[in-house]
């Protein structure tokens, strides 16, 4: 069968809302209103439909602030979309500067954390830890903390240990921007090398000239949304003409471009998103989203019964009784209770032995 038939990566309405709180108190109070109504939104991507192919290079551009690196997290599993559905056939590695590095352990201890993390079981690591530290070639840094590395060192650890777990998906945001020349060969000979093999790769990046030497296909995104997907040479060229024209214009008005996107962006909505869909031909089921991050109203209301039981059943064991005591007084003729009050204790005693 035809590998064109069988994409590695499909992306189907892929969307990601951000809740924009003012304070940190606002997400808790959030958690008790059964409108979301009053708690402004932005969406950071707006209905993303993509296919990627067995041993292709998919480019990722835009203007800060478009989407790619929100994308490639999606991509990589470190967040989830709001709605969409993504299928991705194998394992997926992103490689950014110092992404799941902990600064506080050295690089050897990065290296196993990391390689354990993907499923390698100690002797694995073992076994291909000389040639991800030859990769790096950071030198005795490898066995210094992270937090003390360059950029450009943290880029180069994150690199090779990426690439020597042989994920089937490679997503790599900025990575190559940092680093010397010798670094980057060695980054583009094994790019070149997972291509061949029939591996996909995501490659996003400012720099045209890179996206053109190592992509065959280039997925524009411009404030969330999907531009334009297709051959390298053609989506640069059209991408080029719009920096060009961008430039041209006064400050003012690149500012009232980017708020008048930036304001589609959060005036964004459900309606929207199910109008693309349809207008796709896209079902129902298309518009799910993983569910995590969400909260429905029931939940809401259990969540609720939940503190206020904590809290009444709390304050009667600070007073040292119990529930069911608690009630019983609550019964108890005011008489009763003041017998039962001068009650002594060498009276209770003797009614006792007796």
């Amino acid at each position: 069968m035809n590998q064109k038939e069988n994409p590695k990566v499909e992306l189907t309405m892929i969307t990601k809302e951000y809740d924009l709180y003012k304070k940190k108190s606002d997400k808790i109070k959030a958690l008790f209103k059964f409108s979301e109504k009053s708690v402004p939104h932005f969406w950071g991507l707006r209905g993303i439909d993509l296919k990627v192919y067995p041993g292709e290079a998919v480019g990722l551009i835009g203007i800060n602030g478009s989407g790619k690196s929100t994308l490639s997290n999606i991509l990589a599993g470190i967040i989830p979309q709001t709605t969409g559905q993504m299928t991705i056939k194998g394992e997926t590695s992103i490689i950014a500067i110092g992404a799941g590095l902990k600064p506080q352990l050295t690089g050897l201890e990065n290296i196993r954390l990391k390689c354990l993390m993907q499923g390698l079981t100690n002797e694995e690591v073992d076994a291909i830890l000389p040639d991800i530290t030859e990769f790096a070639d950071i030198g005795d840094f490898v066995n210094q903390p992270v937090k003390n590395y360059s950029s450009g060192m943290r880029s180069r650890l994150g690199f090779a240990i990426a690439v020597h777990n042989n994920p089937d998906v490679l997503i790599i945001d900025e990575a190559l921007s940092v680093g010397d020349d010798t670094f980057y060969q060695k980054c583009v000979d094994r790019i070149l090398q997972f291509k061949a093999e029939g591996k996909t790769i995501f490659f996003v990046s400012h720099s045209l000239n890179q996206v053109k030497k190592l992509c065959d296909k280039v997925a524009w995104i411009h404030y969330g949304e999907l531009r334009e997907y297709g051959d390298t040479d053609e989506v640069v060229a059209n991408y080029n003409k719009f920096i060009k024209w961008f430039r041209t214009l006064s400050e003012q008005e690149k500012k009232e471009y980017q708020d008048d996107y930036k304001e589609k962006q959060k005036n964004f909505s459900a309606d929207d998103l199910k109008k693309i869909a349809s207008e796709r031909g896209h079902g129902k089921s298309a518009l799910r989203g993983p569910a995590i991050g969400t909260m429905s109203l029931l939940t809401k209301v259990v969540l609720l019964f939940m503190i206020v039981g904590i809290v009444v059943f709390g304050t009667i064991n600070v007073r040292g009784r119990s529930f069911k005591s608690y009630f019983a007084e609550k019964e108890t003729p005011q008489v009763e209770k003041q017998l039962a009050r001068d009650i002594s204790a060498e009276q209770l005693y003797e009614t006792f032995i007796d």
